[in-house]
């Protein structure tokens, strides 16, 4: 069930093996801070943390991007109705509190990696919006191990090492083309949409 829900996406992202990429670096934020987690508090769950983006990188967004040209020039949006969406975000949000409370035993760590996680998703909001630097796009190659999360008997979660960092992300962007983005009105109307949904957000407190 776990491979169906997102087959299309894994399809998309095994076309771009063999492609060749061209180089189209986007820096995104400067650096705020260099805060280590390494071993913090004193729990061993933590080595090694920094490793991944980096202690002056806590959610990844001070990265670079590679545009998979030939990739990003056949993938186009088509518009799905939006439970069908819902639902697949659902999938995501449920399955990484899964990782979180089975793979990791302390609750200190759990709240520092979700932190992170919830951190460097919402930094992607800043790519929808076009405020980050970025292009909107995903790293085809990570996104390709969705299936590998886990084991090949579809019940228990994977351990084997992917073989990649945070520092990775990005080097294999896919730009989905298609969407009804304008350079002239998108800025307001999708910080009209951003402003509506975070008041939505603050008014279910």
């Amino acid at each position: 069930m776990f491979a169906k829900i997102f087959s299309t996406l894994i399809v998309a992202s095994a076309l771009v093996a063999g492609v060749v990429s061209k180089p189209l670096p986007k820096n995104r934020l400067t650096a705020r801070g260099d805060v280590s987690f390494n071993n913090w508090g004193g729990f061993s769950s933590l080595s090694g943390f920094d490793n991944f983006y980096g202690s002056d990188n806590f959610e990844g967004s001070i990265t670079s991007q590679t545009i998979v040209t030939e990739q990003s020039q056949e993938l186009v949006c088509h518009s799905e109705s939006i439970e069908i969406i819902q639902q697949r975000l659902l999938v995501i949000q449920e399955m990484a509190k899964r990782i979180i409370t089975e793979q990791v035993c302390e609750v200190e760590t759990q709240t520092v990696v979700f932190e992170q996680f919830h951190a460097s998703m919402g930094s992607f909001s800043h790519d929808l919006r076009r405020t980050s630097g970025h292009h909107a796009g995903f790293d085809s190659s990570i996104s390709s191990h969705f299936n590998d999360i886990v084991s090949s008997d579809s019940s228990s979660l994977s351990t084997n090492d992917f073989g990649f960092s945070g520092k990775d992300v990005g080097s294999n962007t896919v730009v989905v083309g298609g969407s009804n983005w304008n350079d002239e009105t998108s800025p307001a109307s999708v910080g009209s949409a951003y402003s509506a949904a975070r008041g939505a957000f603050y008014g279910s407190f």
